[in-house]
């Protein structure tokens, strides 16, 4: 039975063997509580900054209460403090700076040094007084007595020598040089001033460099230490070039020969590399009196050129052969030839010289830098005689770098040979099946041009089986790639194959690349393998002009990859499409792509899906319309499948995605129309607008010329109606007696008449209303006054007078009212041209121009309305006095 409760006694002292006892020791040491912070209160304490201190005032602090790890970081970010505030860093913490570097250790000066040579370098600085400063800084540490630091202020130096003006190098620089240039100074010291003078010298004159620079650099030349005379060397070609080509030939030329019978190698090796680089400022005669001798003495067999030399030779032989051969006899020629051939051998078991084997292939690759240079120098017509033995070797050489670097210039070389490129087929079989892979690396980076160089040359590949080798050659390359992890150089290679469809018949082509690549495309799994094949295998579908081929690459295509049973075939068809857009034209992929792409819309993974939905974009930008009118359907309704019946989230949101986007180019579009028809009908408002203006212009002018005429009408029309009313008046009056005198009349059909008469008075209506008034008034006046007579005659004959006067006034009531309709149909006309101008002003409210005509228009009318009342008035009154006339007359009858 288990007990009920557990006592548990104390810890008593641990028992065991004492290996146990030494590991339990070890746990507890182990389990031991760990210290939390690495620093202590009072380091926390030192280390912490007032937070509400600016960039400039916490680095002044921590220059003068920091330590040194915050001294080094503050120095570091001096260039961003001098980007941010250059006057107040200058001003406060560069002085700091100045004081921590006196006494400091090699991390702060180190850091100084860059910091201050970031400043000078990224031209931060805008004013010379912060380059003086920063100069004074420099010089104070440039002999430090640690080589790194000293260097490190050297490099700030020189840099701040190209921001500096001339007097201040010459006051503050140069004139130290004079005394750091001699032998009592160290060797450090020395060094640098021989670096600074070459600095200099393109800062200055060539009168300055010849008369104060040059004599220095003279003595530094011969110089008892071999490294000074070393560094100097390397700074003559600069100072050559500051000084001129004459005075170079006469001063330093001499001194550089001197150098070059130096007892050091290494000074003997900067002299010759020196004058090699000042060879296109000599002249003809200074090429075939200094420089010949020189390279001849180089490359004579019998004199013991050390290997630097020979490094250095190699390397410059190129160029010494092409700047010297038209200084060159045909001895020298052939001796430098031979001297390349040993060159190309050196360091070999042929080799009679034993040299090291670091120096023997560098000088074989420099060779095989040179080939193209040489190659021009002995004609290519003389290659397979003069060079063809060195370069076949190179091209066989057991060091991997040799062969690599022939490799790398094997396009020059094939193309200078042209029609002679069949020669060096051996040798690029050799490179295409070469055991490694940094020579086919080197080899493809220019593949396409070999190939197209060779291949072009097809007559002399048909001989003796040569294209079926090279074929073989290439396939068997790719393999040796294929099989390797180096995948980046597997997708360079099939891209330089694509070139491939260019220049071999596309049934060769179809029998002997297209299965490879296809092959590739369905089993290689590095994506960018698969899309360079697929790419190529595009390439190759679309040159290739036999309708049964290509019809057979397609069915593969959809077979294996669109129909495929495994997910990533139908994933790299998609890519195939992809690449199809770009390479075949869209009449080509509307018919053969298009269709088993959008098949895939029932395709069970998501991915597939999705990267359909990816695709879409594309494939609806190849349809034009009305032609593709039946496949925009199936993309319609591919797309409506989509939107309704998928499930998967991602894939619903790039369809939608395409779905919106595709409405905004709908959208897009309608935009667009709208915008070109508002421009149509702005265009057209503006021309009818201005024919419009015209029109009325015209019309606005004849209407006013007619309104003038016809206001000069009517004055004229009115004083002769007035003048030829009088004169009918007389003759009525002459009449009317002579009727009286002779016809008598009876009273009732008179009084009969009467009322129809005045009816037909009251009846009528015009602007004579008033005339008619009053000759009703004195008609009525007459009437009564001869009722009270006694004289039945003279009654019969006054009511038959007022009859024929009733009728009179009719004939002038008549008269009266045509022109008073005439004078309305005018008023009407004047009306209807106040409304047009009246129009006119409010369409052209802008133009004053017309408003003033208008308003002489308006003016003109209202004068003829004025003239039209005062016409009026006169005719009334004109009727008026006849009127009394008559009755005076009558009653002069009736008395």
């Amino acid at each position: 039975m288990l007990p009920g409760r557990m006592t548990l006694s104390p810890p008593g002292p641990p028992c065991g063997p004492p290996e146990e006892l030494q590991e339990l020791q070890e746990l507890a040491f182990i389990e031991r509580p760990i210290r939390r912070s690495l620093k202590t209160a009072e380091e926390i304490d030192q280390l912490t900054v007032d937070e509400d201190l600016n960039d400039v005032e916490r680095a002044v602090y921590l220059l003068s209460m920091g330590q040194e790890v915050q001294r080094a970081s503050v120095i570091s970010n001096l260039p961003s403090l001098v980007r941010q505030n250059p006057a107040e860093t200058f001003r406060r913490v560069v002085p700091k700076v100045r004081d921590v570097l006196n006494g400091a250790g090699a991390e702060i000066q180190l850091a100084a040094a860059t910091s201050f040579l970031t400043i000078l370098q990224d031209d931060i600085i805008l004013i010379h007084t912060h380059t003086y400063s920063i100069l004074k800084t420099v010089l104070l540490h440039l002999n430090h007595r640690d080589a790194v630091v000293s260097s490190a202020w050297l490099e700030t130096l020189l840099s701040a020598i190209n921001a500096l003006p001339k007097e201040t190098i010459k006051q503050e620089v140069l004139n130290p040089l004079l005394y750091q240039s001699q032998l009592s100074h160290s060797l450090q010291a020395r060094l640098a001033a021989c670096r600074i003078l070459g600095r200099a010298s393109c800062k200055f004159d060539s009168l300055i460099v010849k008369k104060e620079l040059l004599p220095l650099a003279r003595s530094l030349c011969r110089d008892v230490e071999p490294e000074v005379r070393v560094c100097m060397c390397h700074q003559l070609e600069s100072m050559a070039r500051a000084i001129g080509v004459d005075d170079t030939r006469s001063e330093l030329l001499p001194e550089m020969l001197e150098l070059a019978g130096d007892e050091e190698g290494s000074v003997r090796l900067a002299a010759f590399d020196s004058i090699i680089s000042l060879m296109e400022m000599m002249d003809g005669d200074d090429r075939l009196h200094l420089l010949v001798p020189l390279v001849m003495s180089a490359c004579d067999a019998s004199s013991q050129v050390d290997e630097g030399v020979m490094v250095s030779l190699s390397f410059q032989f190129g160029k010494l052969c092409s700047g010297l051969a038209g200084s060159l006899s045909d001895e020298q020629k052939r001796l430098l030839l031979q001297k390349f051939q040993v060159l190309c051998m050196a360091g070999l078991p042929a080799d009679e010289n034993q040299m090291d084997v670091g120096e023997s292939t560098l000088i074989r690759c420099n060779c095989c830098y040179n080939l193209p240079a040489m190659l021009a120098f002995v004609d290519p017509a003389h290659f397979l005689s003069d060079l063809y033995p060195s370069f076949s070797g190179l091209c066989s050489d057991p060091e991997v770098s040799v062969r690599r670097s022939v490799a790398a210039g094997f396009h020059q070389v094939v193309k200078m040979l042209g029609s002679n490129v069949h020669v060096v087929h051996k040798e690029l079989l050799l490179l295409l099946q070469d055991n490694s892979l940094e020579v086919l690396d080197a080899l493809m980076n220019h593949l396409d041009e070999t190939l197209e160089v060779v291949l072009s040359r097809g007559d002399n590949l048909m001989v003796d089986n040569k294209l079926q080798e090279l074929l073989s050659a290439l396939l068997s390359a790719e393999q040796k790639v294929g099989s390797s992890l180096r995948w980046r150089l597997h997708e360079k290679l099939l891209h330089r194959y694509s070139c491939l469809s260019r220049l071999l018949p596309g049934e060769l082509l179809h029998q002997t690349f297209s299965a490879r690549i296809f092959m590739i495309l369905t089993t290689n799994k590095v994506l960018p393998v698969q899309k360079e094949a697929s790419r190529t295998f595009c390439t190759f579908l679309r040159y290739n002009r036999k309708q049964e081929q290509r019809q057979e690459m397609m069915e593969r295509l959809i077979q294996d990859l669109a129909q495929g049973r495994s997910y990533w075939n139908r994933l790299r068809f998609l890519d195939v499409c992809e690449i199809a857009t770009e390479i075949f034209s869209r009449k080509y992929f509307n018919k053969h792509f298009l269709i088993p792409a959008l098949e895939l819309v029932h395709d069970p993974v998501a991915n597939v899906r999705y990267k359909l939905c990816q695709l879409l974009p594309r494939l609806r930008s190849s349809l034009r319309l009305p032609a593709d009118k039946l496949l925009l359907q199936k993309l319609d309704f591919c797309v409506q499948k989509f939107l309704c019946r998928e499930k998967d989230k991602d894939v619903v949101a790039m369809i939608r995605k395409f779905h919106k986007r595709h409405e905004w180019d709908l959208l897009d579009q309608k935009k667009e129309k709208e915008e070109m028809l508002l421009l149509e009908m702005l265009e057209r408002q503006q021309s009818d607008g201005k024919l419009n203006s015209d029109k009325h212009m015209e019309r606005k002018r004849r209407d006013s010329k007619t309104s003038l005429s016809s206001t000069k009408s009517m004055s004229v029309s009115s004083s002769t109606g007035s003048s030829t009313s009088g004169k009918e008046t007389r003759k009525a009056k002459l009449s009317r007696s002579r009727s009286l005198s002779s016809q008598p009349t009876s009273s009732k059909p008179a009084n009969s008449d009467r009322p129809l008469k005045v009816k037909d008075l009251s009846s009528s209506s015009g602007l004579g209303k008033s005339t008619r008034d009053d000759s009703l008034r004195t008609a009525h006046f007459t009437l009564t006054t001869q009722s009270t007579s006694s004289m039945p005659v003279l009654i019969r004959s006054k009511t038959t007078s007022l009859l024929d006067q009733a009728s009179m006034l009719e004939q002038r009531d008549h008269r009266s009212s045509t022109l008073d309709h005439r004078s309305a149909t005018r008023d009407h006309r004047n009306n209807m041209m106040e409304q047009r101008t009246s129009s006119l002003e409010e369409r052209e409210h802008r133009t004053s121009t017309l408003e003033h005509r208008d308003h002489r228009t308006s003016t003109l009318g209202q004068r003829s309305k004025t003239m039209e009342r005062g016409c009026g008035m006169k005719d009334s009154q004109s009727r008026k006095l006849s009127m009394n006339r008559k009755s005076s007359s009558f009653q002069s009858e009736r008395e």
